[in-house]
Order: C-alpha cells, then structure tokens, then sequence
C-alpha cells in the first residue's frame, strides 16, 4: 500500500487547497515544501506582501484623507520603508501562523524538503540536512509555483536591480525608480512608489497598459497613472543596461532613448518553479517558461499527476490556484464536485484599484454580440463623495435584447470587494434588471450597480 492517497508538492494557495480538500475527505495526506515555511511565494514574497504594502501606503501617505480640508499632502514625505515593512511582516506571519495551523487541525503531514520524481508513484525528498527520504503514493498534485523572470543581461545579485522578491529587502525608499513591464506586477508596484514620492517610470514593449483590461479601464487607469506624475514609455523595448559612477541605473531602450533611476525593478513575468522535479523521466513536457499542459481536469500526461496554479499559467491567480487545487484533489479522489470556472473575478492592486468579471467589449465585439453599457461614476453617489473618490467608475455590459449581464468593470475604491455581486449575476445567467429592482444600503458605492443598471436601459 502507498504511503499516501495523495502528495501535494508545494504548500502555496494551489497546495493548501488541494491537501486540505482531501483531508477533509478522510484521506490520507501530505504536502512537500522545501522553503522553511508554508504559504508558498503568495504569502511570502507575492500577494499579501504587496497587497499589505499598498495598503500601509494607502494609511500613511495620507490617501485615506485625501479631500479633507486638514490635510496637508506632506504625509507621505514622513514615511520610511521600516513602517512599510514592519505591518509587512507582521500581516505575513500571522498568515503562516494561520495556514499552518489549518494543515495540523487536519492532519496533513507537512514534510520538509525538495522533491523530485523517481518513478510515476514515488518521489525523492532532500531533506535541509542533506538526507534523502522516498515516499509513494496514489496521486499527486504539483503547485510549486513561480519565481520573478529576469531576461539576459539583467544581474540577480546587483543592489540597484529589483524583483518583486528583492523589492521587500529595500532598506530606503528611492527617489527615482524605472520599471521594466507594465503587466500587473509593474503597475502595482509603480503605483505603490508613486504615492512614495518617487518618481516612476514605466517601460512596455505594449501599446497599452495590461491589454486583457477591457480598453476603456486601461486608459483610464494610465491616465490616472500619469496624474500621479508615472511616466509611461509604451512601445519601447530594453537594449543594454549600465551603472553609471554614482550608482544609478541607464536603461538604454532600442529606440536610443536612456532612462535613467536610482533603482531598476524587472516586472517581465513568471517562471515556474518546474525544472527540478524530474518530469522529463515521466513523458510529462514542460514548455521554456516551465509550464505544464494539462486537460480540463489538471490532469498531465500521467493522469494520476496533476498540475495547478502557476505552474499551468494563465490566470495564475492566488484565487482561481486555489480553486484549481481543490478541484484537482476532488477529481484525483474521485468525488464530483461543481464550481462556476467562467465567472471568476480579476482583482489588480493598483492606486486605484481594478477588478472585473465576464466579457470585455473588446471580447464582445469580436463574437458579433449586440450589446449596451451601462455606466456609473463614483461621484454620482454619496459614498463616493464621503470617500472623496472622484475618478471611481463601474461599467456594466449587458446583452441589448436579452438584457443578460455580460461583464462588469469597476476602477476605485473597493473595486475587488464590489465585483463580487456582479460576478454572482454573471454566474446565474441574471439581467441587469436584477440591479434596477432591488434595493441597495444608503449610502453605499454598490449603488452604483443600480445608476448604472438604469444608465444602460436609458440607452435602448
């Protein structure tokens, strides 16, 4: 008999998921982590360490306060990287703490180590003090993740060249900052000094900022970003990199223009964390990025080994990892389960914040659907007055004779926490009828749904 029913390798959002999805089935579990504590890059270096600093920035740089006639607009200049990375580490342990208490009230083995396949139904663990452990089992689940990209040229180990990891051990904030990748990753970051006081530049070889975004979203945010003193070079493409003698950094672009920072920040993607595991033994390919092909089930080309969260790429969201995990683990174990794979919601941290569900109407456009929007602006309700968030804005996009939601796109406060009741409409086929006859908490920004619903039908 194996050892285990099922093998989860790696403990981020994907693993988490997935071993305690079986747990709760009354298997029997384990889960490989080779860093020295659970949560995976998400926790450590990824999600919550950036979503944590923009809101401490959010707090301290004064934006909470922003239309009060008291402020002064001089409270982010008396911010220092030490406040940023105290609440930081402090939101991260305590989320450790959490996971790993949710793995030990279940009863998942937590081992230690690196693993690495030694035939189809046994893997290899490299313990830290270099002992080697085998363990079998019915099925496994790799959720290893995923590490920053850094293309040719640019050096890991230099001081003045950033990650999203190394970004966390700065020790003061800089005064110039050029980032290379106008993806999510950059925006949010580039958003984040901003406020700092920075000043941000940001290098795409795009036309336009994170083009998944339904376009109208996209503009508005760079103009936003751009009101923030950003400055955004589209288009352009890096060519050589250079420390002058007082330290700063020349990017040199294949245009001939230089762009010049203290500090260089590499936003050009994700590789996953696949190479180590010996899956070339297994007829399982993985492509240069290190992405591996599954079906519609997360299964590989040995179906008792899954793949899931980053390691299978796009979305290679924290949220829909972890619903990947749990779907793989129900499939792995043999009980059906549903869930609504379409109507996840995208959620981007920037200042302000962006999140949509469904359609775009770029999307729309291109099937031939007949559509309508419908659209609301923050300051059209007393919420958004209070906030004093004047550029907030939701957008419906519903079918013109159907009247069935299609898509929602929200920019402003709370955007990641209001998309949800669109999300929900999408889910269950509803028509935007469903906002227009029903009741919303005075004053509240969801009422933005209702101003817009009634936007959109004023329209036909």
């Amino acid at each position: 008999m194996a050892d285990y029913e099922l093998i989860v390798i790696g403990a981020g959002p994907a693993g988490q998921k997935a071993a305690l999805q079986a747990a709760k089935l009354k298997r029997r579990v384990a889960v490989i982590e080779r860093e020295a504590v659970v949560g995976g890059a998400c926790v450590s270096t990824g999600t919550l360490p950036s979503k944590t600093l923009r809101e401490t920035v959010h707090y301290l740089a004064g934006l909470r306060t922003r239309n009060l006639s008291t402020y002064d607009g001089l409270s982010r200049k008396r911010v220092k990287i030490q406040q940023l990375m105290e609440r930081k580490t402090q939101v991260i342990g305590h989320e450790i703490e959490i996971i790993q208490r949710q793995l030990d009230r279940n009863d998942v083995d937590v081992i230690p180590g690196e693993a690495v396949f030694v035939d189809p139904h046994a893997i290899r663990v490299g313990m830290r003090n270099g002992m080697m452990k085998d363990y079998t089992s019915e099925n496994f689940i790799i959720a290893t993740g995923s590490r920053p990209n850094m293309p040719p040229g640019l050096p890991r180990d230099h001081p003045s060249v950033l990650n999203s990891d190394s970004v966390l051990s700065l020790e003061e904030i800089p005064r110039t900052l050029t980032i290379l990748g106008g993806g999510v990753i950059g925006s949010e970051y580039a958003c984040i000094f901003a406020c700092l006081g920075t000043k941000v530049t940001i290098v795409d070889r795009r036309e336009t900022l994170m083009r998944f975004l339904d376009r109208e979203i996209s503009d508005a945010l760079a103009y936003q970003m751009r009101a923030s003193d950003i400055t955004l070079k589209m288009s352009e493409q890096l060519d050589t990199f250079g420390v002058a003698d007082d330290g700063r950094v020349e990017t040199r672009l294949k245009s001939g223009k230089v762009v010049v920072g203290e500090r260089l920040f590499c936003s050009m993607g994700r590789i996953s964390n696949t190479e180590s595991l010996g899956l070339d033994k297994l007829g399982i390919d993985i492509s240069s990025t290190g992405l591996i092909k599954v079906n519609e089930h997360f299964q590989t080309a040995q179906p008792h080994i899954y793949a899931v969260g980053d390691v299978i790429g796009f979305p290679a969201l924290a949220s829909t990892s972890m619903e990947q995990g749990r779907l793989a683990a129900c499939h792995a174990l043999q009980v059906e389960v549903r869930s609504f794979p379409e109507s996840f919601p995208y959620g981007i941290y920037t200042i302000p914040e962006i999140s949509y569900a469904g359609y775009t109407e770029e999307e729309l456009t291109e099937r031939q659907l007949p559509y309508e929007v419908g659209r609301a602006e923050y300051n059209e309700t007393a919420r958004g007055q209070i906030l004093g968030d004047e550029s907030g804005v939701l957008k419906l996009l519903f079918h013109r004779q159907t009247l069935e939601l299609l898509g929602v796109h929200i920019m402003g406060d709370s955007a990641t926490e209001l998309i949800h009741i669109g999300q929900a409409v999408i889910a269950h086929r509803g028509k935007i009828t469903y906002f227009t006859d029903n009741v919303f908490n005075y004053p509240t920004l969801a009422e933005c749904y209702k101003v817009a619903a009634f936007n959109g039908l004023n329209r036909l």
